[in-house]
């Protein structure tokens, strides 16, 4: 019985590395990482067919793979788990947890302006404010389990 093996390309594995690790809700979007990753391919090949240096056509390749996966709103929810519930949450546990209350948490986001400087903006300290509530509730209804 022959048996089909799945090609992955090296700008495949790069972005289901950072999905896997900031954007869980994205890691499973099989569409969207192929269409990301082929991105990435042809802006590569092409800025190389230009003459441009490997580091430069390292750098365009890039700037089509991670396009808009700059701030990552995981790591923020996560980020608020191990600073300020890291009494109540093991820290060997503070990641699970967070993807268990992450759901809870996205529409906290949907009143933001999310952008790759966003965490150094007053907006940013609202919004971990306004995300240790609302945690702070889920614990309170569902407890830490």
């Amino acid at each position: 019985m022959a048996t089909q093996e799945k090609e992955i390309s090296y700008y495949d594995l790069r972005l289901r590395e950072l999905l896997n690790t900031s954007f869980p809700n994205l890691a499973t979007n099989e569409s969207f990482i192929k269409e990301r990753s082929n991105l990435a391919a042809e802006a590569y090949e092409k800025a190389f067919d230009a003459g441009h240096t490997i580091l430069e056509c390292r750098a365009i390749a890039n700037e089509a793979l991670f396009e808009g996966l700059y701030y990552s709103p995981f790591d923020t929810v996560y980020q608020v788990v191990c600073n300020e519930f890291d009494r109540e949450i093991p820290a060997d546990e503070a990641r699970a947890f967070a993807l268990k209350v992450f759901p809870y948490c996205v529409e906290v986001f949907e009143n933001y302006d999310l952008h790759q400087d966003f965490e150094g903006t007053k907006e940013y300290n609202e919004l971990y404010t306004e995300l240790t509530g609302q945690i702070q509730i889920w614990i309170e209804e569902n407890g830490v389990q």
